[in-house]
């Protein structure tokens, strides 16, 4: 059943970004929703609002692989990612996600993952954050520990943060803007300590329905 309700979530969302990548049209979650695994979701950085965002253009620097940016308007289907467990956990499709899990983030569009290394970020010089692999082609720096601020199960708009396993390094933005990519678009990055520029927020998306069968 979750299956389906993703493949309809994705085709959904494929379909209201045809044309111009608009994705308002797609169904929106009631606050505090659980997000489940298999949930096609946007991630808002809390401080400035952008979503954690991808596209089919590579860094001109660093590891050269495609870049991963903020984006500040909300209606783009380039910024959903669907949250999956790693390959050795036996998590299912529809289960909650607790504190300390550890999850990957595959771009909805390109189907590369949210990914990370000790490449210098182009802008501030920490950690690059980039999208690489894809279906059946992901390793460890793919890999994310899911951090809750006052523990629990993660749920829509609760703030959150994501620290990489490989390099410690924690999901981070800021204003620092690209002057090559259009629409204010400003760097996401890896940065080793805990501040209030790595705190996240599950946003609008498709949120698969909690799997009871355990």
């Amino acid at each position: 059943m979750a299956a389906s309700v993703l493949a309809l979530a994705v085709a959904f969302l494929l379909g209201a970004s045809s044309g111009v990548d608009r994705g308002a049209a797609a169904p929106v979650a009631a606050e505090g929703t659980e997000v489940t695994y298999g949930s096609t979701l946007k991630l808002m950085h809390d401080k400035t609002k952008h979503r954690l965002h991808s596209h089919d253009v590579p860094y001109g620097s660093g590891s050269g692989q495609q870049s991963v940016t903020g984006f500040p308007e909300v209606d783009d289907s380039n910024s959903y990612w669907i949250v999956w467990p790693v390959p050795d956990s036996s998590a299912k499709q529809g289960d909650t996600i607790e504190t300390g899990s550890i999850i990957r983030l595959q771009h909805m569009r390109t189907r590369r993952w949210l990914h990370s290394h000790l490449y210098a970020s182009p802008l501030s010089g920490n950690l690059e954050v980039s999208c690489f692999g894809g279906d059946g082609q992901s390793d460890t720096g793919d890999y994310w520990r899911l951090e809750i601020e006052g523990s629990g199960i993660w749920k829509r708009d609760q703030k959150v943060r994501l620290q990489h396993i490989d390099t410690g390094g924690y999901l981070h933005s800021h204003n620092k803007k690209y002057s090559r990519l259009g629409g204010g678009q400003q760097e996401v990055c890896g940065v080793r300590e805990k501040r209030a520029e790595n705190i996240w927020l599950a946003a609008e998306g498709v949120y698969l329905p909690i799997n009871e069968s355990k």
